[in-house]
């Protein structure tokens, strides 16, 4: 099954919406302008959609698989999942980075914003 996100005027990931391979591969192949054009024939895009992209739900392509408030970036060809924290920073690979790194214990951690530190849970 082929995937494709549905983006907004900013970029913005609407919603994720399966193809079928054959009209994917029939229509320019993978990753191409003929098959997400041709999936809005198939699929027509939302009141606020302006275009098709496909999202490998294998991470093959375009970095991940995209989901609901991604972004794309069509110079660097990716999705951008939405920021988790104000002081989290996008690294080289396109992944929300804390300021301070995760400890490395074994034990669960969730990140507390205000004191920018994790606290055990």
């Amino acid at each position: 099954m082929a995937h494709f996100a549905e983006l907004d005027y900013k970029n913005k990931v609407l919603r994720v919406a399966v193809a079928c391979n054959d009209d994917v591969a029939n229509n320019g192949g993978d990753q191409s302008v003929e098959a997400a054009e041709h999936f809005k024939t198939v699929c027509p895009l939302s009141m606020d959609g302006v275009k098709w992209v496909q999202t490998s739900y294998n991470n093959n392509f375009r970095g991940r698989f995209a989901g609901m408030d991604y972004t794309y970036n069509p110079e660097k060809d990716v999705f951008i999942p939405p920021q988790p924290y104000a002081s989290w920073t996008l690294n080289e690979k396109y992944t929300w980075i804390p300021p301070v790194p995760y400890p490395n214990d074994g034990k669960a951690y969730s990140w507390n914003e205000t004191d920018q530190s994790w606290d055990l849970i």
